[in-house]
């Protein structure tokens, strides 16, 4: 089947899914795939590998979700058949949550398998007879070590935000995963970034992938997200933060810190200041991440502080805007921040306070987007002179004056 053979104005129904999936997109209010569904879902109904990459809030989950309960109703057999890997708690509990929408009408059974959570009562529900498996890397391991869980039967896996993985340390466990599962199955790998590592990891994963790409090369953040930068000193982000806040009409904020203390902190500032805030990091248990992430998505909390925890995986709608308190060290952190707004193909608004120390990570965010961002000032707001940038050292400066510049060779050895 040829993907390009869907125009833009094609109904779910123009695929060949099985009624029962059909009947469930039609309860849930779904008619149109997104391009991300459009291009990947007829290549995985064919059985081919996918590597695809999308930027955040296009619909990535469904695209892998819909064509793999499709092939779990036509190719019904006992044990786990299906694998779903992702990078965080998060993540894996919305994915399930998509699968169990999704699968209503089915007989499939799905174990959520992540840490955090006991494991007694997730051995409950492999025993139960659960046929799709969605978790974390570290915990599946876990199970597979101690033999509660055979991945022998597994026809398809799916490797999603297989770039944050690797990120987070995940690369050997991936690994010994991968050896536990049959050599012949279908692969897909989705993530809405596909670094160097990423690329040698679907190498060893995936054979002959349909390669898709939806998001624009050298500009991977979304056109409905308006972008803004407030230079402004760091001892002043708090007060800039909190003017911010108080002069913006903002539904829902999510606010990202680069450390779990600093979340901590400016939420508390924030509270003192009569707002209402909830601070989301993995020193929180699982419970009050729960609890946090449900209070946010149901109003209860009009902003969300957090580390990059929430970068990925927070599906929450209506968020109006993004704010980085810090601005990210990775430029590809920057993109998945602020895809937490514009979800969907809504409008948003992301805005970063750049302290002068932070401004190399924004030409860093600026040569990858392919874009320069505005930079803005609140009228009336007490500002500190800024530094002049940085001139670039002279290559005198760089050596010194009495030391000889040898150039380094192709591998950075000196010649």
């Amino acid at each position: 089947m040829d993907a390009k053979c869907f125009n833009k104005n094609m109904s779910f129904t123009n695929f060949p899914l099985r009624p029962e999936i059909l009947k469930a997109l039609e309860a849930l209010n779904f008619h149109q795939p997104t391009p991300i569904q459009r291009e990947a879902i007829p290549f995985v109904l064919e059985g081919r590998d996918v590597l695809a990459a999308a930027q955040t809030g296009t619909g990535k989950t469904l695209a892998f979700v819909l064509p793999m309960l499709n092939r779990m109703q036509e190719r019904h057999q006992p044990g786990v058949s299906a694998l779903v890997l992702l990078p965080t708690r998060e993540l894996a509990a919305q994915v399930a949550s998509v699968a169990k929408d999704v699968g209503r009408f089915t007989h499939t059974r799905t174990a959520l398998l992540v840490g955090g959570e006991s494991f007694n009562n997730q051995l409950s529900a492999l025993r139960g007879g659960a046929s799709l498996v969605i978790a974390t890397p570290g915990r599946l391991l876990d199970h597979l070590e101690r033999r509660t869980i055979s991945v022998a039967k597994v026809h398809t896996l799916v490797l999603d935000e297989a770039d944050r993985m690797l990120d987070m340390g995940f690369a050997p466990a991936l690994h010994a995963i991968l050896r536990y599962l049959p050599v012949e199955r279908q692969t897909m790998l989705f993530s809405a970034t596909l670094p160097g590592e990423v690329s040698r990891l679907s190498h060893l994963a995936l054979k002959n992938p349909a390669s898709i790409r939806i998001a624009p090369e050298g500009a991977p953040a979304a056109e409905n997200i308006t972008q803004l930068l407030y230079p402004v000193m760091h001892n002043q982000k708090s007060d800039l933060l909190l003017a911010i806040l108080r002069n913006t009409s903002m539904h829902s904020v999510l606010i990202f810190c680069r450390t779990k203390r600093g979340a901590d902190k400016l939420a508390r500032f924030l509270q003192t200041n009569d707002f209402s805030v909830v601070a989301l990091h993995a020193d929180r248990t699982q419970a009050q991440r729960t609890a946090a992430l449900h209070g946010f998505k149901n109003g209860k909390y009009q902003i969300c502080v957090a580390t990059d925890i929430a970068a990925r995986g927070l599906d929450v709608r209506k968020i109006s805007h993004v704010i980085n308190f810090n601005v990210p060290e990775y430029m590809e952190d920057y993109v998945h921040r602020i895809g937490r707004t514009g979800r969907h193909f809504e409008v948003g608004d992301a805005f970063t306070l750049v302290s002068p120390e932070e401004e190399r990570f924004v030409a860093a965010i600026e040569r990858y987007i392919g874009r320069k961002i505005p930079r803005v000032q609140i009228p009336d707001f007490p500002y500190e002179k800024l530094p002049p940038p940085p001139k670039p050292k002279t290559m005198m400066e760089r050596f010194g004056k009495h030391r000889r510049f040898i150039p380094r060779g192709r591998f950075g050895r000196r010649h």
